[in-house]
């Protein structure tokens, strides 16, 4: 189901060009050949003292509105599975315009993981999260983590990362979320807009703040 509250991804090649500075530089080098086994996206999954990261095959997106085939595509690869941005992109209705909102992420997850009810949407209503909001993100990553899947993320803004990097995605952006440290405060980021940025580590209040107005999906 729809709700106005999850905005629209608008990735338009019009809208690339007025936002130079923030979508632009990724976007261009999204147009890059898929990239597998970045290394700074393949760690081996691990779990201790309240960490986990999951193995990606990472690919990057092949033109600049594919973030959400491409994002939906390596948050699955953690199960193991190889599945075509093509195929998924029809799925989603994709266009140059982008996916429309993370309601149509969901049943892909679902479908391809094997279970109807494997993924829920959660919506972030407000214009910045509330504690609530960020707390219960926070669990939904660890469980889905720990439970062996990735949470899939629409994003839109500019945040900052652990190492200080800006990441910015005015007109919007899917993102995966292949794991967590310190119990779930700090989150570690798939990217498929630009293979030279395929991971990096934000903390949970920043990403809360970064779905604002859209949703992610997590495990029911």
């Amino acid at each position: 189901m729809r709700t106005d509250l999850i905005r629209k991804t608008v990735l338009t090649a019009a809208g690339v060009a007025a936002t130079a500075g923030g979508i632009a530089g990724p976007a261009l080098a999204a147009h890059a050949a898929p990239t597998q086994g970045t290394s700074a996206s393949m760690q081996a999954d691990r779990k201790s003292h309240g960490e986990r990261e999951l193995n990606v095959r990472y690919e990057a997106q092949p033109n600049f509105y594919y973030c959400g085939p491409a994002a939906t595509r390596n948050a699955l690869s953690v199960q193991g599975k190889d599945i075509d941005v093509d195929a998924m992109a029809k799925e989603m209705g994709t266009t140059e315009a982008g996916t429309n909102s993370i309601n149509d992420i969901t049943p892909v997850l679902n479908k391809e993981t094997g279970k109807k009810d494997a993924y829920r949407s959660v919506e972030i209503r407000d214009s910045k999260a509330d504690r609530k909001q960020t707390d219960k993100l926070r669990t939904d990553i660890v469980r889905t983590i720990d439970d062996g899947r990735a949470v899939v993320a629409n994003i839109a803004g500019t945040t900052t990362d652990t190492d200080g990097t800006t990441h910015s995605f005015e007109g919007g952006h899917y993102i995966s979320v292949i794991g967590y440290t310190n119990g779930g405060k700090t989150v570690t980021i798939a990217d498929s807009a630009n293979p030279d940025q395929a991971s990096y580590r934000i903390s949970v209040d920043n990403l809360a703040d970064w779905i604002a107005t859209r949703g992610y999906s997590a495990a029911a």
